[in-house]
């Protein structure tokens, strides 16, 4: 499971000319679901992504995580996040999860996440959306549920 998290003063998401979702200050994740991915990456993921430190304590560190902040949660189904490029000139979406496999594990992170007191909203899986961000900072980090299997180095 992929996420790119992005740190924002405020976001929303449009499907339909309808804005459907809407947070202030927080962080948005695109999450993407891979084909090997199941309910270990998004605990994995979600533990990471409400506890990392991305706010700025009183002297401007991060040193504060979504949960001490109380931040709010903005996710977005991203299946884009499994493209390959490596050949040609048209991305290749093979390794993301069908939707009918992605769509039940996606449900399943954002009740995580909201089962972490955070206020969390999202956007309509598998419809065109159009999200609005704007980034603070800009702070964004890529996320890959993989790389706990990774040894520190």
């Amino acid at each position: 499971m992929r996420a790119l998290i992005q740190r924002v003063t405020g976001a929303s998401v449009t499907v339909e000319g309808e804005q459907v979702g809407a947070i202030g200050p927080g962080l948005v994740v695109l999450l993407g679901i891979g084909q090997r991915d199941g309910e270990e990456d998004a605990a994995y993921l979600v533990d990471k992504i409400v506890n990392l430190r991305l706010f700025p304590d009183d002297r401007g560190r991060f040193d504060r995580s979504a949960i001490e902040t109380g931040a709010d949660l903005l996710v977005v189904s991203q299946f884009t996040l499994y493209s390959s490029t490596r050949k040609g000139r048209r991305p290749s979406f093979v390794e993301a999860a069908a939707p009918e496999e992605a769509e039940p594990l996606f449900q399943k992170a954002v009740d995580q996440f909201r089962r972490s007191g955070l206020t969390v909203e999202t956007g309509r899986f598998q419809k065109h959306m159009l999200v609005e961000v704007h980034n603070d900072g800009p702070v964004t980090l890529m996320l890959d549920s993989q790389d706990r299997h990774q040894p520190r180095r």
